[in-house]
């Protein structure tokens, strides 16, 4: 199943690009498609490194182009799909719910019945596999003292966004139970690391920092998540791909709960340490409370112990090795984030 060829959607946004690169190194010949419809979130220039290999295709288009899908599906003999695509800014799903629900919800519909229809015209091939990479936040908000979210945790989702991908699981769950479809669901935390979208919380105090401007932290700073680094979550994503069975359902953790304001307070002492000629320093100096947003979920936690039993799969990089190794390539890689500050 590992070279069979793969559909990536979302390849060119931040968590799919950085898993179109473990395929390639992982897997070298893989016959890779990526389809992105790069928006805000979605850059070919990620990819640019990737597109004179004779085993990888970029077509640019929407997931919700069902006679594209299609297309693709038949013309690559696609046999795994790896979902990525998807609205995933809460902020902006504040702002504008409409464009969530379309891509998240009709978006995911649309690939799973174009590849329903794949899988059964081929007769069912048992190696068939059809990837949906989700998130916690569909779990809603936990107490200080509340266990991690499990597999079994009971959906409560608090922000359009949250409720677009709770909506997009549901589904892909029920081609499973409905259709026998091999599906898997993967629900990670805060994933951060390379080619993470400037607005987005450890790249945008970053490039503040480096700026001398002001660190906007929501609330009293003391909201908690569990930090995943990208390149751990994408292992883990191949485990699933190669090894679970389908319909099975897995938290992905970093072990790595961290307050809002200690992160960034870490990102400032690294900055310090790391970047010539700061503006301003120390860049704690920078940081600004502002009011929280609506909704905010207090505390996000995994218990990623079903995948560490089942698959022997658990994180590598503690948060400081990898706030350290993204500190570093985003002060190295200003030709990749300066055209998308606008």
């Amino acid at each position: 199943m590992a070279n069979t060829p793969i559909l990536i959607t979302g390849g060119a946004g931040f968590i799919g690009a950085n898993f179109v690169y473990h395929c390639v190194q992982t897997y070298g010949d893989r016959p890779m498609v990526v389809l992105d419809a790069l928006t805000y979130a979605g850059h070919r220039a990620t990819l640019a490194p990737l597109e004179k290999l004779p085993n990888f295709r970029f077509v640019e288009g929407d997931i919700g182009d069902r006679p594209l899908v299609d297309q693709l599906l038949r013309e690559e003999q696609i046999e795994t799909i790896a979902h990525f695509a998807a609205e995933s800014h809460v902020d902006r799903s504040i702002l504008g719910p409409g464009a969530f629900v379309q891509t998240n919800v009709v978006g995911t519909f649309t690939l799973l019945e174009s590849f329903r229809q794949h899988w059964q015209s081929r007769g069912k091939p048992a190696q068939f596999r059809f990837l949906h990479v989700s998130t916690d936040e569909v779990y809603g908000s936990l107490a200080p003292d509340e266990p991690g979210f499990s597999e079994t945790t009971p959906y409560a989702p608090n922000s359009p966004y949250s409720a677009s991908k709770a909506g997009s699981d549901h589904l892909v769950r029920a081609y499973f139970h409905t259709y026998g479809l091999p599906t898997l669901i993967t629900n990670c935390s805060n994933n951060y690391g390379p080619y993470q979208f400037p607005e987005k919380l450890i790249p945008l105090m970053c490039l503040n920092i480096l700026r001398g401007e002001k660190l906007p932290v929501y609330g009293d700073g003391k909201n908690v998540r569990d930090w995943l680094y990208v390149q751990d979550h994408c292992r883990a994503l191949d485990l699933v791909l190669t090894k679970a069975l389908p319909g099975q359902t897995y938290n992905i953790g970093g072990n790595n709960e961290v307050k809002n304001i200690e992160l960034v307070e870490l990102l400032c002492d690294l900055m310090d340490e790391l970047a010539p000629n700061l503006p301003v320093k120390p860049a704690r100096k920078l940081i600004s409370y502002v009011t929280d947003r609506p909704g905010h979920d207090r505390r996000y936690a995994i218990d990623a112990s079903k995948i560490k039993r089942e698959l022997g799969w658990e994180p590598e990089v503690t948060v400081e090795q990898g706030l350290r190794q993204t500190v570093q390539w985003y002060l190295d890689n200003e030709a990749w984030w300066r055209p998308l500050l606008g």
